[in-house]
């Protein structure tokens, strides 16, 4: 095994053991909400379901988006880490493209690359599908949020939402539920 053969298959099992979703080939390039309205869709949104990743550990999880400057959203997502304490980061979004507005482009780290934040489907005031992809040469790495702007969200809004995760390839076996339990997440609101 050659050198690059080796530090492939290492950076690859780092991935996979971060609990990434690895897939094999390119990102899918599904269809997004047609019109997004930006403003509509500012305000506070709980996390019900999510492919998990290294990034994101609590429970609890929120994001909330604010006009920021004109064309930059504002995005504080805030998650209750299991020792107790309040885990949040701020980064900024901005549209790809005019033509596409429901593809934004997200930062958290100065000097770091956007990663792409899809918004497949919402109503602006009870259910948003998020979904992102990075390609990584032989293989993408996905990401997918189901939210809703109470810490609950009706099943069947929730079927409906990972129905249109698996008709663009989405592993629904690999999603998982988001604790948003009052009692347990009022620690939230201190």
């Amino acid at each position: 095994m050659n050198a690059v053969q080796v530090l492939s298959l290492t950076l690859l099992s780092v991935l996979a053991a971060s609990a990434q979703v690895l897939k094999p080939g390119r990102c899918p390039e599904p269809a997004v909400q047609e019109n997004f309205d930006a403003a509509r869709y500012l305000g506070t949104w709980y996390e019900i379901q999510k492919l998990p990743h290294r990034f994101q550990k609590g429970e609890c999880s929120s994001a909330t988006y604010s006009l920021k400057s004109p064309g930059v959203v504002g995005v504080l997502n805030r998650e209750l880490l299991a020792d107790g304490t309040i885990n949040s980061i701020i980064g900024s979004a901005v549209s790809k493209s005019p033509s596409e507005p429901a593809k934004l482009l997200v930062t958290f780290f100065e000097n770091a690359p956007p990663a792409p934040y899809w918004v497949l489907s919402t109503d602006y005031d009870s259910y948003t599908l998020v979904y992102s992809c990075t390609d990584l040469g032989v293989l993408h790495a996905e990401f997918a949020w189901i939210m809703s702007r109470q810490p609950t969200l009706p099943e069947e809004t929730v079927r409906e939402l990972r129905s249109t995760l698996s008709s663009i390839g989405v592993n629904l076996d690999k999603m998982v539920n988001t604790n948003q339990d009052a009692a347990y997440c009022s620690a939230m609101d201190q």
